[in-house]
C-alpha cells in the first residue's frame, strides 16, 4: 500500500468525515489570508508557536508545504442546536484538534515524513511559550493552516471536499502534507 492509500486510511479511521487529495504544486498561498492573520481576527496573531508570525513568512510556509509532494486535505463534520450553539463551536472545535494530534501519533508510526497542519492555532498547552522559551512539544507541534496562507474554502474545492455541509452545522479543516 502507498503512502497515499495509507494515509487515507489512518484519516478515514481516525474518525474523519471526509478527504481528498491535492498535489502540492497546485496549492496557492493568499498573501490576503496572511494579512487576516495580521490582523488578528482569531486572536492568535504574536501568542503560539503554530501562527504567524512564528510560523514564518508566506514563503518560508511555501518552501516547507514544497518539500512534500502532496496534502491530503480532510474534514470533521460537527452538528450544531443552532447557528448560535457557540458551546457547540467550542466543543467541535476541541473534539477536531483532539483528533488531529492523535491522527499525528498514529501517522508518525506509519508514514514518514509528514507535516499536519491543522485549523487555526495550537491548543496542547493552555498558556503557549511564544515567544520567550521554545514549544514545549516541538515533534508535536501542528502549525495554522490558515497562517500558511491557505483559503479554507478554496482548498475544498481543490480536494472535492464541501466546505459547508449544510445548516445545523460547523466543518473544521486539517491537513497532511507527505510525499
Amino acid at each position: 500500500m502507498d503512502n497515499t492509500e495509507k494515509i487515507r486510511r489512518i484519516i478515514l479511521d481516525a474518525g474523519f468525515s471526509a478527504e481528498g487529495i491535492i498535489p502540492t504544486e497546485d496549492l496557492v498561498f493568499s498573501e490576503d489570508v496572511r494579512k487576516l492573520c495580521e490582523q488578528n481576527r482569531c486572536r492568535k496573531y504574536g501568542t503560539t508557536w503554530a501562527c504567524p508570525p512564528a510560523v514564518g513568512t508566506l514563503e518560508e510556509c511555501r518552501e516547507r508545504v514544497l518539500d512534500f509532494s502532496y496534502m491530503h486535505l480532510f474534514s470533521k463534520i460537527y452538528t450544531l442546536e443552532s447557528s448560535l450553539d457557540f458551546r457547540g463551536m467550542a466543543e467541535g472545535m476541541k473534539d477536531f484538534k483532539d483528533s488531529t494530534w492523535e491522527l499525528g501519533r498514529l501517522l508518525k508510526g506509519e508514514v514518514s515524513p509528514v507535516r499536519v497542519l491543522s485549523n487555526e492555532s495550537c491548543n496542547r498547552c493552555k498558556k503557549c511559550t511564544y515567544p520567550s522559551e521554545p514549544c514545549r512539544f516541538p515533534d508535536e507541534l501542528q502549525h495554522s493552516i490558515e497562517g500558511y496562507g491557505f483559503n479554507i474554502n478554496e482548498l475544498a474545492k481543490q480536494a472535492g471536499l464541501l466546505y459547508n455541509n449544510g445548516a445545523g452545522t460547523m466543518t473544521f479543516f486539517g491537513a497532511v502534507l507527505h510525499s
